[in-house]
């Protein structure tokens, strides 16, 4: 039989790793849960006195503020680690 020439080595295959996710800093468990209180807590004041806090001259667009920063407190949630 005739000799073979001797094989080279080759780096083995490469996989792509994902990088680890970062954690959140300190602050972002607390501010994403104060947010979603805060907007609760709008609501609640705007029902209980009739229309005439937190800001009277808004109305009812009261709701859409308390809605609003509850809302954004519950987006922060989707990048919570």
């Amino acid at each position: 039989m005739p000799e073979s020439k001797p094989r080279r080595k080759t780096a083995p295959a490469r996989t792509a790793v994902a990088a680890e996710p970062k954690p959140n800093p300190v602050w972002y468990k607390p501010v994403m849960f104060g947010l979603m209180i805060l907007g609760l807590l709008w609501i609640i004041v705007y029902y209980i006195s009739e229309g005439t806090l937190p800001v009277r001259s808004w109305e009812g667009l009261n709701i859409v503020a308390g809605f609003g920063i509850a809302i954004v407190g519950f987006l922060m949630t989707t990048r919570w680690r």
